[in-house]
């Protein structure tokens, strides 16, 4: 089969590797679409210098084998079914794991392929092996909207850990492709309304468009939405922890869950947080029970037209080259590779 290796900036080629077979508890994959994050963007554009590497973990597709364990076990994937594959490797033992944060696992995370490269999910590829356990049945929901598990798990996480409760009067800054997935499924939950902060007017019209409640740019924010219960700050750039702290009302919740610049330091005032009541939660990845509603929700199709929004375009595997370089160096939503070309 064909996977997709990442050799240097700019360079990607696709390599042979071996048919995978299921193992007792697994279930083996053929892909249909892999998302595009951050991560590939960044190795593709050479901000992280990590070669040769086989990316891909947004990764949905159809069971085309079962292992004999978990062949005909009931509520286990069929060959057939479509499935969101997480494709974590949770260690199980470690301390976070041990109290339910598997999201924080410290285990290092990753595979090798049979050459010895590092494999970051080789989700851009023909086929993948999960362990059942950690494939969801998406039912009869597009290819493209099941390929969105992983980031719809990581979105179902950061409103459980933020805490979210129908009514909340929600903000999100930034109006891309997490904030937009973050404002669909808080309004799906119950929020009041949802306002999206941005630098882009393009990227606030569009949200408007999606049916964000109000949108502003960061200084307008405060003036167009007064105040928040909870606040997603998913562009981690400088200014935005000071921009949620300002919108959210007493009693009100702060949720980092964009990644910041490692070496930024913020200031900020110890009393007020006291005095008002204020919370400031670190929300990173996902976990099983956020897989879970987030295929219930993918396969219930009520997030559908929202989905179908993001997806900016669609490459064949072979065509995977022009997709990072698409993803990479154009303002999209997702790209998606695989399951087109026959």
């Amino acid at each position: 089969m064909r996977v997709a290796v990442v050799t240097a900036p700019e360079s990607v080629e696709l390599r042979d590797e071996p048919i995978p077979a299921a193992g007792p508890g697994d279930v083996v994959v053929r892909v249909g679409a892999c998302g595009l994050c951050t991560m590939e963007r960044r190795l593709f554009l050479g901000e992280k210098r990590f070669y040769p590497v086989a990316p891909g973990h947004e990764v949905a597709g159809t069971v085309v084998e079962v292992g004999a364990a978990v062949d005909g076990l009931p509520g286990s994937p069929k060959a057939g079914d479509v499935v969101t594959v997480d494709l974590l490797t949770r260690c199980g033992t470690c301390g976070p794991c041990r109290r339910g944060r598997s999201a924080l696992c410290k285990r290092p995370q990753g595979g090798t392929l049979s050459d010895g490269t590092v494999s970051f999910g080789a989700g851009l590829s023909d086929l993948v092996v999960v362990k059942a356990a950690q494939a969801y049945v998406t039912g009869d929901a597009p290819i493209e909207h099941a390929a969105m598990g992983e980031p719809v798990a990581c979105v179902v996480h950061s409103l459980r850990l933020g805490g979210l409760r129908a009514g909340d009067r929600v903000a999100v800054i930034g109006a891309g492709y997490m904030g937009r997935l973050h404002m669909s499924v808080a309004r799906l939950k119950g929020a009041f309304s949802v306002g999206m902060v941005d630098v882009s007017e393009e990227r606030l019209t569009e949200a408007s468009t999606a049916g964000a409640g109000w949108t502003a740019t960061p200084d307008r924010a405060a003036e167009t939405g007064g105040k928040q219960d909870l606040v997603f700050v998913t562009a981690g750039a400088p200014g935005a922890l000071e921009t949620a702290i300002s919108l959210c009302d007493d009693g009100g919740t702060v949720v980092l869950y964009g990644a910041f610049p490692k070496d930024l330091s913020v200031g900020v005032n110890p009393d007020a947080i006291h005095h008002h009541e204020l919370s400031i939660v670190g929300v990173y990845s996902q976990e099983p029970e956020d897989w879970r509603e987030a295929a219930g929700l993918i396969a219930s199709g009520r997030l559908a037209d929202d989905l179908s929004a993001l997806v900016t375009a669609r490459f064949a595997l072979d065509d995977v080259g022009e997709a990072l370089k698409l993803a990479a160096t154009t303002p999209v939503y997702r790209v998606l590779v695989g399951g087109i070309d026959g």
